[in-house]
């Protein structure tokens, strides 16, 4: 275990120890550092750029035929595992042959899809440790049953990370071990989103014991934690820019509306005044077509009016009608003509009212001067009681 003394490793520090324990193939993030320290962290003059390019050949050429057998053995004998049907399903099994096997006991298992892990990881901004479960090689019991169920590592795990693990022997495990290419087992990559996309950052692969697990774990999360804030910081800079946007977005829009609104209440009111104005046309027009209707029918009772009979003819009648507005007029009419024929005559008459009935004053009554159920045949002058000489009362019925 690390000493608490040491100090923490600058970003080019840690840039050399990764490059050195990946050249050299030594497991022990710890023997890697001590070495480093006691050469200065000169890598180049630790291993010096001829065993490099000695062994750059040789790794090439193992890589190369490695793959190169992998791909054939795949075309020749195709995996079952390559085909996945129900990866959450994988998940859920590896989980309950683990807790069968090493107890409850263990690091909170992501009990979804690999890719769902990775998403959920990006989302919060957590770091994501991936163990791939080798069932058949011979470290792996010994680092499931001491080292990934040990007190102080569940604790580490579940306090700093989300931990996805599943068995190779399952299509699902086996996908993500096609993706991760490990070597040997057992195999931890731990994945973090940097520079905008998830990145594996660590990779520790063979037996591992628990204060070794907890440093190269630790130190791994220190070196990359800066990413982690400066994501985060971005991200927060993008989600107030994104609330302001929506808040200005919203604000326009109830800008928008408002304006639209005072349109609409303008568009309404000046729909209304021309409804009223139109509205105002038609009365006028209307009441110049029934003034001009009744003026032409004025002019019709006048013509069809019988001639007025001579003063000296006995059975001339001699009516003076009181009009409303206080005015008189006088004509004379014969006793065998009908009351109607008094009614067109006043109705003739520019100062008669539209509407009248006509009022004799002894006995006092009304005249039935128009047909009515009672008297569908207006009676002649003598039959309504006329004298020679008679005054009329011209009644208003207009407004009535």
């Amino acid at each position: 275990m690390a000493a608490p003394e040491e100090r923490e490793l600058t970003a080019e520090q840690t840039e050399k120890l990764l490059q050195f324990q990946d050249l050299t193939g030594i497991e022990s993030m710890d023997q890697c550092r001590h070495t480093l320290e006691q050469h200065n962290w000169n890598i180049e003059g630790l291993l010096g750029w001829g065993y490099y390019l000695i062994m750059l050949p040789f790794r090439l050429t193992y890589y190369t035929l490695l793959d190169i057998f992998r791909c054939a053995l795949r075309f020749i004998r195709p995996d079952p595992r390559s085909r996945v049907t129900d990866p959450v399903g994988d998940i859920v099994s590896f989980i309950h042959m683990f807790e069968e096997k090493y107890g409850r006991l263990h690091p909170v298992f992501y009990q979804g899809t690999y890719s769902q892990a990775l998403n959920d990881a990006k989302r919060e901004l957590r770091f994501l440790l991936v163990y791939l479960h080798g069932d058949d090689h011979q470290d792996s019991d010994e680092f499931c049953r001491n080292t990934l169920c040990a007190p102080e590592v569940i604790t580490l795990i579940n306090t700093r990370m989300l931990f996805w693990a599943c068995s190779t022997n399952k299509p699902e495990g086996y996908r993500v071990s096609q993706a991760l290419r490990e070597n040997t087992y057992p195999f931890l990559a731990m994945i973090m989103l940097r520079d905008r996309r998830m990145t594996v950052v660590g990779r520790l692969e063979g037996l591992i014991q628990p204060d070794d697990l907890i440093n190269q774990l630790t130190f791994i999360m220190d070196a990359n934690q800066t990413y982690l804030v400066s994501e985060r910081l971005e991200r927060e800079e993008r989600n107030q820019t994104q609330v302001l946007r929506q808040q200005q977005d919203e604000a326009y829009l109830a800008s928008l509306r408002a304006d639209q609104e005072k349109e609409r209440k303008k568009k309404e009111e000046r729909e209304r005044k021309k409804r009223k104005e139109e509205e105002v046309q038609q009365q006028m027009l209307a009441e110049e077509r029934r003034r001009q209707t009744l003026q032409e029918e004025k002019e019709r009772k006048s013509e069809c009016l019988p001639p007025e009979p001579h003063p000296d003819d006995p059975q001339s009648v001699k009516i003076i009608f009181k009009l409303p507005n206080d005015s008189r007029v006088e004509r004379r009419f014969h006793f065998t003509q009908s009351l109607t024929v008094i009614h067109d005559f006043l109705f003739s008459l520019k100062e008669s009212p539209e509407k009248f009935q006509i009022e004799a004053n002894f006995p006092r009554r009304v005249l039935p001067c128009l047909p009515t159920e009672e008297w569908p045949n207006p009676p002649t002058l003598q039959e309504a009681g006329l004298n020679h000489t008679e005054v009329l009362f011209v009644q208003d019925l207009t407004d009535d």
